[in-house]
């Protein structure tokens, strides 16, 4: 995925979830937009480089959205948590997820659920099941590389697992598919001591034949630049 052009400069604070101060290279502050509202633990620290796109739409209050954090130890994160699904879905159009190659008819947030849901990917293909792909984009680092979701409780998350738990009784092929989108994770696992319920749930749904995948995120750069974003790597 081409990423837009980017500038960058160095975080000063981030807060009301969806605003952030940086300090420019040319000795300006500016506000940009923060397009992540979760915890972003570890993703936006005082003194990190924030990389950050500029939209020429001239109603938008503050035209720079946040979409890259460099680390002072250089690990690059995706922090637009848009960009996940952008990932994925140009992934699943070229057939890069070998597990879910043989489909070619891709419909992006589609309703289904008994409690009202939206899966972010159903796929179909002739004389096969639909499969449900629900993303969740992984950024949480913790020691030794190992890379945990959630960064925080999500009572969405588990509504989601509610309703994928249903779906393999109903013929359907149900999928997760963690988007690892920080080059310093090289492992995973299930953050139970954040949200002990959806580790419940994810093991109840993968019982009842919900599958599991985890990619990971490949940046490009053109010079030190970030340039591109590719979701290739299966951990």
């Amino acid at each position: 995925m081409q990423l837009p052009n980017l500038s960058k400069g160095v975080l000063l604070r981030r807060y009301k979830r969806f605003l952030a101060d940086i300090l420019l290279p040319t000795g300006e502050t500016i506000t940009i937009h923060c397009p992540n509202t979760g915890a972003m633990t570890g993703c936006a620290n005082e003194g990190d480089t924030v990389w950050f796109s500029t939209s020429d739409n001239p109603k938008r209050k503050y035209p720079n959205t946040w979409e890259l954090t460099q680390t002072t130890s250089g690990d690059l994160i995706c922090v637009n948590t848009q960009r996940a699904n952008q990932l994925v879905a140009e992934a699943l159009e070229n057939r890069w997820i070998s597990e879910l190659a043989e489909y070619t008819h891709i419909l992006p947030e589609q309703k289904y659920g008994e409690e009202g849901s939206r899966i972010d990917f159903l796929l179909k293909q002739a004389g096969m099941d639909d499969c449900f792909v629900e993303v969740k984009s992984t950024t949480l680092l913790t020691d030794n590389g190992i890379g945990m979701f959630p960064d925080t409780k999500t009572e969405r998350g588990q509504k989601h697992l509610r309703e994928l738990a249903l779906l393999p009784k109903q013929n359907k092929q149900a999928v997760i598919l963690f988007a690892i989108l920080h080059s310093g994770i090289t492992s995973f696992k299930i953050a139970e001591h954040i949200d002990k319920v959806y580790s419940e749930l994810l093991d109840q749904a993968i019982r009842k034949g919900v599958n599991i995948l985890i990619y990971k995120a490949e940046f490009e750069f053109n010079g030190c630049i970030p340039l591109g974003v590719n979701l290739r790597h299966l951990l």
